[in-house]
């Protein structure tokens, strides 16, 4: 079938990139295969990152279905277009029905883009990732190609400013040589040995990065441990632990409020249907 909104959708990010003059940088992009399916296992450092990992399978002349988190795709704006360029709507409540479009994408033989550490991360390092990147291209028989990317935390990331014309700004990405697990293989094992490969790109990326901070108040996208303002990894932990606990408290009192508003319109709908006191005589 062909492919009526995803091209125009890069032609027009890529407009959009050379407008602010956005240098991407990209190596090894030569490990994405140029046929057949494949995980594209990214790292997580900005809201934007789908956008310029997919420019990665663009020396394979691929296009890459990205799991994305459902609000995405309810989105008036967002959402059609999502669905237009085929990318797969994950509801955190119902992960298999994700994951089973996911794994039928790949049988299909196309390019699934994954973000193992589910969030973007705070520190701009490594998260604690996920198995199911690992799983699906195992239950697919398909790679699984880790990747990086840095710099896109420069426009919009977590709890900083959106800096979306920012001119001049590096964009790299790295790409490593695949996996190939099966169902024989363990997927913490799989999944570790991805990471720690990562880790290694994510090095080199940060390492090749020419952009220099604009002044003291600009260091904000720099990991602690590079002499930067990013919280530490162990930092960025309790204030997600605090997040998923408000989340949470939130749920719960949201269930509780519609079960209390049910039961006062019961008894609300119970009262008027009580027929009134006759009048003495």
């Amino acid at each position: 079938m062909a492919e009526i909104v995803y091209p125009p959708v890069v032609a027009l990010a890529r407009a959009a990139f050379a407008s602010i003059r956005v240098k991407v940088d990209e190596v090894g992009g030569e490990h994405i295969p140029r046929t057949g399916g494949a995980v594209l296992a990214s790292n997580h450092v900005s809201y934007l990152d789908f956008l310029f990992c997919g420019l990665a399978a663009q020396p394979s002349k691929r296009l890459v279905r990205f799991m994305a988190k459902q609000s995405v795709f309810d989105h008036k704006i967002s959402g059609p277009l999502m669905r237009g360029m085929k990318h797969i709507p994950v509801d955190r409540a119902a992960g298999a029905g994700a994951y089973g479009a996911a794994v039928k994408s790949l049988a299909g033989g196309e390019i699934v883009g994954v973000f193992p550490e589910a969030t973007v991360s705070r520190s701009f390092l490594l998260k604690d990732f996920k198995l199911g990147a690992a799983r699906m291209a195992a239950e697919a028989g398909v790679p699984l190609v880790p990747m990086v990317v840095w710099g896109t935390q420069r426009y919009w990331s977590k709890e900083n400013p959106r800096q979306l014309t920012r001119r001049n700004n590096p964009v790299l990405l790295r790409v490593g040589e695949p996996l190939h697990p099966t169902t024989a293989d363990d997927p913490a094992e799989v999944t570790a040995e991805m990471k720690s490969r990562m880790a290694v790109l994510l090095e080199e990326a940060i390492e090749a990065d020419t952009y220099q901070p604009t002044g003291p108040d600009d260091t904000w996208w720099l990991p602690a441990s590079k002499g930067g303002t990013a919280p530490t990894p162990e930092d960025a932990a309790v204030i997600e632990k605090a997040e998923v606990e408000e989340r949470i408290a939130k749920a719960k009192a949201k269930v509780r409020a519609a079960a209390e508003a049910r039961v006062k319109a019961r008894a609300k709908a119970k009262a008027k249907k009580k027929p009134s006191p006759k009048a003495d005589a």
